[in-house]
């Protein structure tokens, strides 16, 4: 009892290494028949995207809904930083580099957006 209390985390890698692909390869047995069995099915559904550029969208519109409260919220905690700081040089300084980083992540951000984008109209624009 005292091996598996000390290698608790090793027992649980070795029940999901040989549980997993019995419940991911395990197959419905009675029914009527799927009109998907044996075809290869979009795993995003059938309304998600049906080409990668589609995908790349989605995923980037995704991103951006959660990546732009988050930006918010750390231009907050920088100005709550700034007023925090109280005229102390080292903690104005941790607050002016913590605003930095949150603008330079703001901009790669919604960068990666507008690149999508063009590049996205482009090869719609050659085909």
């Amino acid at each position: 009892m005292g091996l598996i209390k000390k290698n608790w985390y090793k027992v649980i890698f070795l029940l999901y290494s040989f549980l997993l692909p019995f419940i991911s390869f395990a197959q419905v047995t009675g029914g009527p028949p799927s009109d998907t069995q044996g075809k290869i099915v979009n795993p995003l559904g059938g309304d998600g995207p049906n080409s990668i550029p589609e995908f790349i969208q989605t995923l980037l519109e995704g991103v951006l809904r959660i990546g732009i409260p988050i930006v918010a919220l750390a231009i907050i905690y920088c100005g709550f930083l700034f007023v925090a700081a109280q005229g102390n040089t080292e903690k104005l300084t941790k607050a002016r580099d913590a605003l930095l980083y949150t603008l330079i992540g703001a901009a790669i951000l919604l960068g990666s957006w507008a690149i999508a984008i063009l590049i996205s109209e482009t090869v719609r624009a050659l085909g």
